[in-house]
């Protein structure tokens, strides 16, 4: 049934234009690029102008990027893009950046998606979307890898605005406040030294000469 209506179909061709079916359909085919090239130059003017405005209404439309400070791995993760309500932020190298401008690409659904919320130092510079690279930790990183990394650092700072950094942990003795753990050491060598030697060893009687020496130089 088809191939009967392909050739009434070529013999019509042929009676009314004269032309081969080849060649009738190039003809065409040329008419409709010659149309839609017209109409792109004389059309087209009509849409840039509301494209562009548009896009500036949008880019109006972004909340001014607030300052952060200093804050923790943990809460910089609720700003991941999953509450269209806050600011869409990621880190580079402990630096804290606003990409809300490109949600496109790290909000939800975009192919960086899984960086937002996140310090990403280490999966940008080694160029993986791992999980367990997702860390600002860039120990053993070779030279290739941390060229790639300040690439980023540096696209990042010329585009986005800097809004805070990564509170680095703090260790146990740096929050007691407490950060002479020498004395206690040197307390127990001494205690260590009088056990083996007794109290009145020769550790005692070591000292008698110095302080004779000391005072005779006095």
């Amino acid at each position: 049934m088809a191939l009967q209506l392909w050739e009434a179909l070529k013999e019509a061709i042929v009676a009314y234009t004269g032309l081969s079916p080849a060649t009738f359909f190039t003809v065409l085919a040329l008419v409709f690029a010659v149309y839609h090239l017209i109409s792109g130059m004389f059309g087209g003017s009509d849409h840039h102008p509301r494209n562009a405005w548009e896009l500036e209404e949008q880019m109006q439309s972004l909340p001014t990027p607030v300052q952060l400070g200093e804050i923790t791995e943990e809460e910089l993760k609720v700003y991941d893009g999953s509450d269209p309500s806050k600011p869409l932020l990621m880190a580079i190298k402990g630096q804290i950046y606003d990409v809300s401008q490109s949600r496109m690409f790290y909000g939800p659904g975009g192919p960086y998606a899984l960086f937002a919320g996140k310090d990403a130092s280490r999966a940008l510079a080694k160029m993986s979307f791992e999980e367990k690279e997702l860390t600002g930790d860039i120990s053993g990183l070779g030279p290739f890898e941390l060229d790639a990394l300040q690439d980023w650092e540096y696209k990042f700072m010329s585009k986005y605005v800097k809004v805070g950094s990564i509170k680095k942990p703090v260790t146990e003795a740096e929050s007691t406040g407490e950060p002479s753990e020498s004395v206690p050491r040197d307390a127990t060598t001494d205690k260590h030294t009088e056990e083996k030697n007794g109290p009145s060893g020769e550790a005692v009687k070591s000292e008698e000469p110095l302080s004779s020496v000391d005072a005779d130089k006095e």
